[in-house]
């Protein structure tokens, strides 16, 4: 509400008596109370910048330390051995006449405590730095701990008991170590010498040592440079030439979706969830620029990088010709709301209060109430958003650089975030198995004009109260937004809830003033040019199939029982079932993260292994027993994970080979090694779904309230898309996506294979029955 008071918070009229001011107290009174509220902010961005920067030091350890220096000084004991007197002959000759004796002594103590807190912190940073270089604890066996590990241990939690805030051990983690050339080219060829015949292998080994001994050494040199003046020598590079320099479009492409509770609903009340859900999101919000969420921590006391969270909120990525940039502000008090083909804007404050959520409630019935029909070529905007990222740059320059073209996209790109208000009811029946997969397709690309698909994430909302995201890929990968969405969730249900009715709780101000309609004049050319984009989208939207479905036939606990990771267990069983739908095996990513290191975002694990090959052929030959396959799977179960080990530790291969290939372009050498490397298609491309981050409820106290993660499109014309998420000790969700186009797959097919695939490993392990 700020700035439509500002609007009219000062209003003049020409006269012939002069000009005659108008002010307007109430709106006055909340134009002071936006800026005293972003002062506010910048006071606590400083506050939490000195807190930051000084942990794991705190202003009680600088005052115990003054006081023990002023304490011995008291007791006739120089601790400084001499320091002190030192630092006051250095006192300036100007100040000597306005202090005495004992004020230079104090004044000398205070600089000396300040230099001693500064060194320990320095020094309780640098160790910890040091300690989480160690990632021998990743490689024991459970239950097997060494007694370097529990002394590793140990000392990390004395460095860090106490309470961090968000940022507070960014600097103290270790930056992502370049690897060997020779080691990345061993693990390079021993991941496909099982995907290749000896002729093709034999031409990879020699295109690989002509690249280790010619071309690689260079690349090498500037790729360890980069590390040392870097905080990761990947992220920003993987960021721009993955993602933001792509001009194909980001919808399926990139954009991923994000599932509400599909088994419970507490309300069916369409615009009563979204004043809960925008609200508890406004709330993370805030937490989030207090920094007062809690770092992630594997096993409670290894800290992961946050970096990613910084731009999840007013982030919008805008077009270019070239290459896209992403736009983030450091606050925004509204959202963008679309509905029946109309935009809106809508305060998230009025003054410096939060709305409740029984005020965005009302706002938001007042869009669904409202009749009036879109304006010219307003309905499918946001279909240039879903289109080829040329089309798009061109006509932003050119139809909404100036006038109320620009004033309403400003709004929606400055927006703290999209939302949609769905026309459509979607979510999960358990009597009708399509619905998961409507549902997801509905949230992936929508009609391809009802999501903005620059924006950091859209929260869509259907008719029957029934939400979901489409995210935008660039400024984060799925854990980031997944804790968002956790937090957003247990909010809503937990602390916010219902009226008995399905309202938001208490009762609407009625004096706010309702949303803004966004104005847009779109002439007949653009009209033309957003009109192409949707059919560009439209294409690809309608040939992406997408099947979603819950298996229920057991999850993690059956799982542990075989003594394999659940990763590892469901990664064997899509090779098992790939090699059932297809006849053959493929290049495999899957997606690990490197949040143990400064800036880290993924790398790849290449899942399709010898022994996970060996393991999947011996399945379908009779002549193993069954002891025989259970060696095989552990073996193949234990490469996995030794492999995701390394990857997750920095000792990857792709995202090195990937930045010697950029190291390469920007020398303008050639490497036909990286040029062979770098186009070899991922025909199959999972990632699973992150869960339970943050505990804000007990899983097993309220079973039904899961989300069923979320997925992606296929990275491959001919090629399978699946994610997954292990939801439980007997639920796993799937999403598998591929293209109708293609005549090798069919993600329904291909599930029906990971459904069986799952049962028949589990039935390696199962006990004879009794006799």
């Amino acid at each position: 509400m700020a700035e439509a008071h500002q609007a009219v918070a000062f209003q003049f009229t020409v006269t012939p008596e002069g000009v005659d001011f108008q002010l307007s107290r109430e709106a006055l009174k909340h134009v002071c109370l936006s800026g005293i509220n972003s002062w506010k902010k910048r006071l606590i961005r400083i506050k939490n910048g000195i807190l930051r920067g000084v942990y794991p030091g705190s202003p009680t350890s600088w005052l115990a330390v003054v006081m023990a220096t002023m304490g011995s000084s008291y007791c006739n004991v120089d601790i400084s051995m001499g320091m002190i007197c030192f630092v006051r002959k250095y006192i300036p000759e100007g100040c000597r006449p306005y202090l005495t004796l004992q004020s230079r002594t104090l004044i000398s103590m205070g600089i000396f405590s300040t230099g001693v807190w500064v060194t320990g912190i320095f020094l309780f940073r640098q160790t910890l730095k040091m300690l989480l270089t160690y990632h021998g604890w990743m490689f024991e066996l459970h239950g097997q701990t060494s007694r370097i590990t529990k002394i590793w241990a140990i000392c990390v939690r004395l460095l860090s008991n106490r309470r961090p805030m968000l940022y507070s051990f960014q600097t103290s983690l270790p930056k992502l170590p370049v690897p060997k050339v020779a080691a990345t080219l061993k693990r390079y060829l021993e991941s496909v010498k099982p995907l290749l015949d000896d002729e093709e292998y034999y031409r990879m080994e020699v295109l690989a040592k002509e690249f280790q001994e010619k071309t690689a050494p260079r690349l090498q040199k500037y790729l360890v440079l980069k590390s040392w003046w870097a905080t990761n020598y990947v992220s920003d590079w993987w960021e721009e030439y993955i993602y933001l320099r792509g001009r194909n479009p980001i919808m399926v492409n990139s954009n991923y979706y994000v599932m509400d509770f599909i088994l419970t609903s507490h309300t069916n009340v369409q615009a009563a969830r979204l004043g809960n859900v925008v609200h508890a999101m406004i709330m993370y919000r805030r937490k989030l620029d207090r920094e007062e969420i809690k770092p992630v921590m594997a096993l409670g006391i290894v800290p992961m990088c946050s970096y990613q969270m910084e731009r999840m909120f007013n982030t919008t990525r805008i077009p270019g010709k070239e290459t896209d940039v992403l736009q983030h502000l450091l606050d925004s008090r509204h959202v963008a709301v679309y509905h029946k083909g109309r935009f809106y804007k809508v305060w998230l404050y009025q003054g410096s209060q939060l709305l409740k959520p029984r005020d965005l409630e009302m706002q938001f019935q007042r869009i669904l109430d409202d009749s009036r029909p879109p304006l010219p070529g307003e309905e499918k905007i946001a279909a240039l958003t879903a289109g080829g990222r040329v089309q798009w740059a061109e006509a932003r320059q050119a139809y909404f650089s100036t006038g109320k073209n620009k004033a309403s996209l400003d709004a929606i790109e400055k927006a703290a975030f999209f939302v949609t208000v769905d026309e459509e009811a979607q979510g999960y029946d358990p009597e009708d198995e399509a619905s998961l997969s409507l549902y997801g397709k509905a949230l992936l690309h929508g009609n391809c004009y009802n999501r903005w698909f620059d924006k950091s994430f859209t929260l869509i909302a259907f008719k029957n109260g029934k939400l979901g995201l489409n995210t935008e890929h660039s400024w984060a990968d799925a854990p980031i937004i997944g804790h968002l969405w956790e937090f957003v969730l247990a909010t809503d249900i937990f602390h916010l809830d219902y009226a008995d009715s399905g309202h938001c709780q208490g009762k609407p101000n009625h004096s706010l003033a309702p949303p803004q309609r966004l104005q847009w004049e779109i002439p007949e050319e653009c009209q033309k040019i957003i009109e192409s984009s949707y059919q560009v989208a439209k294409a690809l939207a309608d040939d992406v199939e997408l099947y979603c479905f819950q298996f229920l036939s057991f999850g993690k606990g059956l799982i542990k029982r075989c003594r394999s990771s659940p990763d590892a267990f469901v990664q064997i069983a899509l090779q098992l079932a790939h090699f059932r739908d297809k006849g053959k095996f493929c290049l495999t990513y899957e997606a690990s993260m490197t949040r143990m290191f400064r800036d880290g975002r993924t790398e790849t694990v290449r899942s399709c292994t010898a022994e996970a090959m060996a393991f999947v052929r011996a399945v379908s030959d009779p002549a193993y027993m069954k002891s025989d396959l259970q060696d095989l799977f552990r073996k193949a179960a234990e490469k996995h994970q030794n492999m995701y080990r390394l990857a997750m530790t920095g000792a990857g291969i792709d995202r090195h080979l990937f930045c010697l290939y950029i190291v390469s372009k920007y020398l303008g050498l050639s490497s036909p090694f990286l040029a062979q490397v770098l186009s070899e298609p991922w025909r199959l491309s999972t990632s699973q779904t992150a869960q339970f981050q943050i505990r804000m409820f007990d899983p097993e106290k309220y079973p039904n309230h899961l989300a069923a993660g979320g997925g992606f499109g296929p990275v491959a014309d001919d090629g399978y898309g699946v994610s997954y998420m292990i939801a439980g000790e007997n639920t796993i969700f799937f999403h598998v996506s591929s293209k109708f186009s293609s005549s090798e797959t069919n993600a329904q097919r291909f599930g029906n294979h990971i459904r069986q695939a799952l049962v028949d490993i589990a039935a390696l392990f199962e006990p004879p029955p009794p006799k």
